[in-house]
This record gives structure tokens, C-alpha cells and sequence, in this order.
């Protein structure tokens, strides 16, 4: 009785097996098993991206605190709403203004 109960469970598992893979050789098992894949690429894609992101947004965080630490000056962080030419035409006044400030050396 064992054996024969080892043998029909073997015979079940094989049957199986052998009904997937046939199903996934079909011209629809391969376009589902493709359609798979394309969705898990977008998804690590879409994934990477957002680390991607998520490093430049921390790593611009970084730098203007590092120039506020070493220069005293705050940095703009709006600076894309504002355009990039009006907060050049910012910094360019302040360092005049600092220029201005500072004593000037008799050579």
C-alpha cells in the first residue's frame, strides 16, 4: 500500500509539471510569461528611479548646508521656481555686497 501510495503521488507531481510546462511553451504561456517580466522591470525601474531621486534630493540637501556652514550665506532653495537667472543676479549682488564690506588691503 505504500508503495503504491508513493507511486500515484509521484505520478500527480509529474502529471503536473509536465501539464505547466507544456502550457508555458504555448504561444499564450509565453506571452504571459513575457508580460511578466516586462511588468517586473517596469516595477524595478520605477523603483531605481525613485532612489535615484530620493539620493539627488538628500545629496542637494547636503550641499546647501554645506555652503551655508562654510559661507554664512543661505542658499536659495527655491531657486527653480524663481528661475536660475534671477538667483545668479542674487548671488552676483551679494558677493558685491560682501566685496564691498570687506577691508581693503593697502599694496
Amino acid at each position: 500500500m505504500f508503495w503504491l501510495g508513493v507511486g500515484i503521488a509521484a505520478g500527480v507531481a509529474l502529471s503536473r509539471k509536465a501539464s505547466n510546462t507544456a502550457r508555458q511553451a504555448t504561444p499564450a504561456g509565453l506571452a504571459s510569461n513575457l508580460a511578466d517580466a516586462m511588468r517586473e522591470l517596469a516595477n524595478a525601474a520605477g523603483a531605481f528611479g525613485a532612489e535615484v531621486r530620493a539620493g539627488m534630493t538628500e545629496r542637494e540637501q547636503e550641499l546647501h548646508d554645506t555652503v551655508e556652514q562654510r559661507t554664512g550665506v543661505p542658499t536659495r532653495h527655491g531657486d527653480t521656481q524663481r528661475g536660475r537667472h534671477a538667483y545668479s543676479a542674487d548671488r552676483v549682488a551679494d558677493r558685491a555686497a560682501r566685496q564691498a564690506r570687506a577691508p581693503q588691503a593697502d599694496g
